[in-house]
């Protein structure tokens, strides 16, 4: 029995883990609103060394439309302009000599439901990894030695049921997205 528990602990941490895995790739998709998480995942070369760009600057949103960056050195003033025009991310940065300065344009129609769209591929992605974290860890119960049947049908079906939570937690992240990226 204990070694079910384990196994259900198990099932619960991955999900979890593709859970956050979800809700943080869809904070990089942008809802028309300036925000510096837009700009995770960005590297700038930082003596010598790809380094994120929340490490090397600090970021800042003073109004809904646009992002000031602030490097600690202004040499990098040029290097954050140009990873941020290499990131594809529809942003034309430009610097003022002390910031980079990134004005938000307005989304277009159909540009929003472009971006509906990709928050449904990245949702559907994480229901996937849901779906194969449930049937590693059903073979993997029905591989356990010394425990009865009834008890290994109880745990596939607390496995379903956590399958059944995630699924509706990621509906509910891209249902709140494409809200807010369908809000003019």
């Amino acid at each position: 029995m204990e070694e079910l528990e384990l196994y259900l602990d198990e099932a619960k941490d991955l999900m979890t883990k593709a859970l956050n895995h979800v809700a943080s790739e869809l904070t990089k998709i942008r809802a028309g609103k300036a925000n510096p998480s837009m700009l995770d995942g960005i590297m700038v070369p930082y003596y010598g060394a790809q380094s994120p760009l929340n490490q090397v600057s600090s970021m800042t949103t003073p109004d809904a439309r646009t992002i000031f960056i602030k490097p600690w050195e202004k040499g990098l003033i040029h290097e954050i302009e140009k990873a941020i025009r290499d990131a594809n991310l529809g942003l034309n940065p430009q610097n003022d000599g002390q910031q980079v300065i990134i004005n938000i344009p307005m989304l277009t129609e159909e540009r929003r439901r472009q971006l509906v769209k990709q928050v449904g591929g990245e949702c559907e992605h994480g229901k996937v990894s849901i779906r194969s974290i449930r049937k590693e860890i059903n073979e993997q119960l029905k591989k356990i030695k010394g425990v009865s049947e009834d008890d290994v049908k109880n745990a596939e079906e607390q496995v379903q049921k956590l399958t059944d939570d995630f699924s509706a937690r990621i509906d509910a992240l891209m249902k709140k997205k494409e809200a807010e990226i369908m809000t003019v």
